[in-house]
């Protein structure tokens, strides 16, 4: 099946984005480098649903070196990125996607993509996991298993997995902790702050940012808020989660009282109507309001599109509603990904990391084939620390080791 897209002939301007990722991916580059020589993919088809911008492109360019044949479609309708699009045809890779694509185009490419009969699927959000299971049963056989990227992805894998619903194994890529340590907590705060301020340009200091969530993701964006000056609020269901950020500086309350005191609402949570019809009715005269979490429920468009006298687009990616009390409230990126829909994802030696991690389950999944006893596996501990050697290793850094005698009395210590 042809590639789907918007514009070849961006590809100039995509090609110029992948190159500055190369010079700033070190790890991904060493593993193309590997995979060329081993071609740990020879004859397998990989099937993709990833934010489409230029750190998932090397990934998809890495994985091509390893001998696999890619296709790959969207997981947002706002974060593919053309002109990467573009660039990824050019070089052979079968591409579904593009920019503000419709919901209904959004489902036919992920089942253009499945076609290909995949034997590893990569997903970021559960949307490849979901229609294989209901829309393509027949293609699971084939299937060797499969990486999950996100908490919300995760989130709905486990849901399957109680109600014994999944039925091939998935890597929980998200829980490695090279990858939420780093990427859900210092690449989603600096990626949802550079979103908004590159979209609002506005200050932040010395305004009040309402973060909905203290997950690690949750971490990163009130830490980031803080460093900006801003008055950090955070709102929490998990009584632990919220005494630590209490420790952690910052002030806790129900969302109902945080919403007349905020200027900034962030919603990082997974959940749906974070922030509902009564919040906004609450909130200040133009009040701003972005989601950090995987889909567009967190902030409850439907019911503030419904509750809105008046709409009117304010700046690129800023839509104002006005309600009938005569306040405006702000939304940016139409409640998706903040950091994507509105800016270009994390930074690259974030993504780094992330994406090497994503590289080498799945090279484990092929090397393990038909080994698996559980439909849901943690990232092998050897794969984590050998990614964090290599990081450690790129950054001119380096660990003690222990003695052989230090491993004795830890050993008989029973530590």
């Amino acid at each position: 099946m042809a590639s789907e897209i918007r514009d070849i002939n961006l590809a100039e301007s995509g090609f110029r984005k992948i190159e500055w990722v190369r010079r700033n991916c070190p790890l991904l580059t060493m593993l193309r480098e590997e995979f060329e020589q081993t071609k740990p993919f020879s004859g397998k088809r990989i099937a993709l649903s990833i934010h489409l911008e230029a750190k998932t492109a090397y990934l998809c360019e890495v994985l091509a070196a390893g001998g696999a044949e890619v296709y790959a479609t969207g997981s947002n309708p706002l974060s593919t990125q053309d002109d990467v699009v573009a660039a990824l045809v050019s070089e052979g890779i079968e591409v579904h996607a593009w920019h503000n694509i419709s919901n209904a185009d959004y489902d036919r490419c992920i089942d253009d993509v499945l076609a290909c009969g995949p034997h590893i699927i990569i997903d970021d959000g559960g949307d490849l996991v979901n229609h294989l299971h209901t829309k393509f049963p027949q293609l699971i056989p084939n299937i060797i298993g499969g990486c999950e990227e996100t908490t919300t992805g995760i989130i709905r894998l486990e849901a399957m997995e109680r109600e014994g619903k999944l039925r091939f194994p998935m890597i929980r890529v998200n829980n490695a902790q090279m990858k939420h340590f780093f990427d859900n907590r210092y690449g989603t705060g600096q990626s949802v702050w550079n979103g908004i301020n590159r979209t609002t340009n506005l200050v932040v200091a010395g305004k009040t940012a309402v973060v909905a969530g203290y997950g690690w993701c949750g971490k990163g964006v009130a830490m980031r808020a803080k460093g900006l000056g801003a008055h950090v609020i955070v709102t929490e269901i998990n009584p632990i989660k919220a005494i630590e950020a209490i420790m952690d500086g910052f002030d806790v309350m129900p969302m109902i009282e945080a919403t007349a005191l905020g200027d900034f609402f962030i919603t990082v949570t997974g959940c749906e109507k974070v922030i509902d019809r009564e919040d906004f009715l609450q909130m200040k005269d133009g009040a701003i309001c972005c989601n950090a979490g995987h889909f567009d429920c967190e902030v409850d468009m439907a019911g503030l599109r419904a509750m809105a006298v008046e709409t009117r687009k304010m700046r690129d990616n800023i839509v104002g509603y006005k309600l009938e009390n005569g306040r405006w409230i702000y939304v940016l990126g139409e409640g998706r990904l903040v950091n994507l829909a509105c800016g270009d994802g994390h930074p690259a030696e974030i993504m780094d990391m992330s994406f090497a991690i994503q590289a080498l389950s799945a090279k484990w999944l092929v090397e393990h084939e038909g080994e698996f006893d559980q439909m849901l596996i943690d990232v092998p501990e050897e794969v984590d620390f050998e990614v964090a050697q290599k990081k450690l290793t790129f950054l001119g850094k380096s660990i003690d080791t222990l003695t052989p005698e230090q491993e004795r009395y830890l050993y008989e210590s029973g530590i």
